[in-house]
């Protein structure tokens, strides 16, 4: 991956943030010592913040460490030069990786679904992707998942050409969507959370589409590991499965665990927009996933996400690149849907 491109990718998906890094809580438990490189600090990463402060980890036999990257095409170096034994990122940066002679499995979904919404004005008849054709929608700067993701969905799911209906895209510094929106300058804005919650409590917005619910399940973020570390460590993989596996059904079974648990790992961001983050992370059917099972369906609807955004050249098979036995042993262990 030359320099050009890795400083795009690892642009990508910056927005998805306010900014909020740090490293993640306990103290490290005996067990298999295990460092997971995640590509940056999301409130969607949830299952790793709640395997790691419930002990889960430390449970399922790992001593695990939680590494920020700082952008998505980060973690697939981390992982083949031996510094960390599991990545955390967008899947194309795996395919990337295995196009340049890397040889790199996906083993768990993180992320179900297109975790972003977009929001409007609380008098805003946006209801549905077609509901944007000859709007303006404010967005970070390209490439950005911001542009990506309505991009694709007003294409492959609205079957319509954003440039031919009208559709502009106001491209942002991070952190001025919203006030856009407000200001009339953009009818809608597209944002992950905690984004779109700050844009409710603060500028007095409201999500008005789902793109989770919109484009369906999908692996839009994955843990993946080496060909050789899978083969050479089969326990270590499947216990950190396992925390997975049971963080997600812990989750869903109580909300309140994602609120807790995000409280303290986000602590410059507002209890209060937390709280409306949860309601909003829990009502969409995919976004935080009910197991960490990656099926054929969801991988390839990650490739099509992918390649209309720019972020791979060319989509590499399920059966090349995802090693879903451990995750799948994982849910029918913890009961979970796999």
């Amino acid at each position: 991956m030359n320099m050009d491109r890795r400083s795009l990718l690892k642009l990508s998906f910056a927005g998805a943030t306010v900014g909020v890094f740090g490293g993640l809580g306990p103290a490290r438990a005996a067990g298999t010592a295990v460092t997971i490189s995640e590509a940056l600090r999301l409130g969607m990463y949830a299952s790793l913040y709640v395997a790691a402060d419930k002990g889960l980890f430390a449970k399922h036999g790992l001593e695990a460490e939680v590494s920020t990257a700082g952008g998505i095409a980060l973690p697939t170096p981390i992982l083949l030069s031996g510094r960390a034994q599991f990545g955390v990122t967008s899947p194309g940066m795996s395919v990337n990786a295995t196009r340049e002679g890397g040889k790199i499995k996906n083993i768990a979904k993180i992320v179900g679904g297109v975790s972003m919404w977009a929001m409007a004005r609380p008098d805003s008849t946006i209801r549905t992707i077609e509901d944007l054709k000859g709007k303006t929608i404010a967005t970070l700067k390209f490439p950005s998942s911001t542009i990506q993701v309505p991009n694709y969905a007003m294409k492959a799911v609205g079957k319509f050409d954003p440039k031919e209906a009208g559709v502009t895209f106001l491209e942002l510094p991070a952190g001025a969507q919203a006030a856009a929106v407000k200001d009339g300058r953009a009818d809608v804005a597209t944002a992950f959370e905690w984004d779109i919650s700050i844009g409710v409590e603060q500028f007095g917005l409201k999500p008005v589409l789902s793109f989770a619910d919109i484009i369906g399940p999908v692996a839009f973020t994955t843990a993946m590991a080496t060909e050789e570390y899978i083969a050479k460590n089969p326990a270590a993989v499947q216990g950190f499965c396992n925390a997975l596996a049971e963080a997600q059904k812990l989750m869903h079974q109580d909300n309140a665990v994602f609120t807790q648990v995000s409280e303290k790992y986000f602590p410059k961001v507002a209890p209060s927009v937390i709280a409306n983050a949860t309601k909003n992370f829990f009502g969409s059917r995919t976004a935080i996933p009910t197991a960490p099972t990656i099926s054929a369906e969801e991988w390839d609807r990650a490739m099509q996400l992918e390649l209309a955004g720019g972020s791979v050249k060319e989509a590499l098979s399920y059966d090349r690149m995802v090693e879903n036995s451990f995750a799948l042993k994982a849910a029918k262990t913890f009961g979970t849907a796999g």
